[in-house]
């Protein structure tokens, strides 16, 4: 294979190393978001204020070659503020849709959990349909919008608890934390920030979500995602189980991680090291100090 023509294998190292340059330590969590993406999911990022949860998306958005929208939510914010909203045109004697900040590629739902449950909801038909609805009339997204939302700790004051509904429609959530030692050093003596140049166009998505989709999953792996699907549902350790929304998540980002390891299968231990980050803001154990997929876990093991 030629430079001019890298395997998707190659293109994602790409993406990897260059939003590292801007998101130093991180590379785990950089991962994630790159498999939320590849697997045409949404990302929730719940973390304190300060940590690069912005400054990530706009890196990301930079090196994927997005056009990038944010919205910084607050509690005034209405839906029409993210939709958009019709009017009538005077002058042309007709009723016009002005498009919202929502019309984006990557948007950045910023502090989301700041806004009404209501401002929450305007994202619910967005992110499952790519489309909004305004006085009965379908106003298509593009094809690879995405959506990345921080949330912060809810014991903040002026937060609001995203619903269920909300939150299921998240594929991964993870939390960054704070840079280690090293990287936070080069952070302190970067004497600026600029966004990196894009990496790929149109076709280049295209082609990578592709390359996501053949990777194969095969019967066994498929028994044990359902053994999890079983036991979230049926155990009783938790308040819900996890939806076939969640499973699809967990289909779809083990196929992306595994080709970002190189690889056109999936494996048990892809479907183990996803679970956590799909389990995270879906599942609340009842009566348990362990964490939701370690409860799943201690109970469920894969054959391989």
């Amino acid at each position: 294979m030629s430079a001019m023509n890298p395997t998707p294998t190659q293109t994602i190292h790409s993406i990897i190393t260059q939003i590292e340059e801007t998101i130093r330590g991180k590379r785990a969590q950089i991962e994630l978001a790159l498999c939320t993406f590849l697997a045409g999911g949404h990302l929730l990022i719940d973390d304190l204020p300060g940590v690069g949860k912005t400054t990530l998306a706009k890196t990301m958005a930079a090196v994927l070659g997005l056009h990038y929208g944010r919205i910084q939510f607050t509690s005034d914010l209405l839906p029409s503020d993210i939709l958009g909203t019709t009017y009538f045109d005077s002058a042309q004697s007709a009723f016009r849709f002005k498009q919202g900040p929502i019309f984006c590629q990557f948007l950045l739902a910023d502090e989301i959990n700041r806004a009404s449950p209501r401002t929450q909801s305007a994202l619910l038909e967005a992110m499952e349909e790519h489309q909004v609805s305004i006085d009965g009339a379908a106003h298509p997204l593009d094809e690879h919008f995405f959506v990345v939302a921080t949330k912060n700790p809810f014991e903040e004051v002026g937060t609001f608890e995203l619903p269920l509904s909300q939150l299921d429609r998240f594929m991964l959530s993870f939390s960054l934390g704070y840079p280690d030692a090293q990287a936070e050093r080069s952070i302190l003596r970067r004497s600026a920030f600029a966004l990196p140049s894009g990496l790929l166009d149109t076709t280049a998505q295209v082609a990578l979500r592709q390359a996501c989709s053949a990777v194969r999953i095969n019967d066994e792996l498929l028994d044990f995602i359902q053994e999890i699907l079983h036991f979230s549902r049926e155990s009783g350790a938790f308040s819900s189980g996890l939806s076939t929304r969640a499973a699809l998540a967990l289909t779809g980002t083990t196929r992306a991680y595994a080709l970002i390891r190189g690889r056109d299968f999936a494996t048990p231990q892809d479907v183990i090291t996803l679970l956590p980050f799909v389990c995270a803001h879906r599942l609340r154990p009842k009566n348990s100090s362990l964490s939701a997929h370690e409860i799943i876990l201690a109970a469920v093991h894969p054959d391989s």
